[in-house]
């Protein structure tokens, strides 16, 4: 039997979600995980690039202390994080509390000099402003590999997942080599990929990404839902599993403290 893990998902504790961990945790048991890591937003600009108030991390250890004692024996509970790409100083971990596992390092908004939106609020009616869009993505992306906040860089294909509404044939393609180059500094650092399924709706588009990886000699790969709601948690976890198995991947990667094990798919 698989050990499924869903390494990133939302609590209330997320500007975007209104859900307690509890229900996020007691979706987990339902939907048959083995672990679940918390991985609450931390970023340093908000959905259209406004400053933001340093994270507080009080309640997010007491709320995992809290969870974790009740669902002991039942699935593994991890504390993480989503480091938002404002953060390209590792000094802005310094307060976290000894229970924190786990850092995703994601980029979410165009860059200052590009507006500061969340590429969830762009334009894509045209190739064109996709392309641009992803333009200035891909330059964040490849800020943040170099940046080292992290231990996985979290879904590097984002803004894919909004453009699809109304370009689907806009792809990610013609910034392979820039991907590789962001991808092996990952890798030689010590760090890894997130396949996220953005609640099970993004699968087969990671195909050439698992590849890049994998031609790569990347190893250390979470699995994650994107989960602001119950019952997204551990959506698309099994069909990410076969995808990476596909792909010639044995493995994935969980974190206790900061340190990835790797678990056999």
């Amino acid at each position: 039997m698989s050990y499924f893990i869903d390494y990133h998902t939302h609590s209330q504790l997320s500007p975007d979600s209104s859900v307690p961990l509890e229900q996020q945790a007691e979706a987990a048991v339902r939907s048959g995980l083995s672990e679940l890591c918390i991985t609450d937003h931390y970023d340093t600009v908000g959905l259209h690039g406004g400053p933001m108030e340093p994270y507080d991390w009080a309640p997010a250890a007491e709320q995992f202390q809290r969870v974790r004692a009740q669902f002991q024996g039942r699935l593994t509970l991890r504390l993480g994080l989503e480091f938002g790409s404002g953060h390209l100083d590792g000094s802005a971990l310094a307060a976290a509390p000894p229970e924190l596992d786990f850092v995703i390092g994601s980029v979410h908004n165009r860059s200052l000099a590009a507006g500061g939106d969340d590429f969830y609020y762009g334009d894509y009616r045209s190739p064109g402003a996709c392309y641009q869009a992803l333009d200035d993505y891909v330059s964040s992306l490849e800020r943040l590999a170099s940046a080292g906040a992290y231990d996985v860089l979290g879904h590097i294909i984002y803004p894919l997942r909004y453009m699809a509404r109304g370009c689907p044939e806009v792809s990610m393609d013609r910034y392979a080599d820039r991907i590789r180059v962001a991808l092996a500094i990952a890798i030689a650092s010590g760090r890894g990929m997130e396949l996220n399924t953005y609640n099970g709706c993004t699968l087969a588009e990671w195909r050439p990404w698992l590849a890049l990886y994998r031609e790569l000699g990347g190893e250390i790969l979470t699995v994650g839902s994107d989960a602001h709601v119950p019952e997204n948690v551990g959506q698309g976890v099994p069909e990410a599993y076969d995808l990476i198995r596909a792909a010639g991947f044995r493995y994935i990667a969980v974190y206790e403290g900061r340190k990835p094990r790797f678990v056999k798919l």
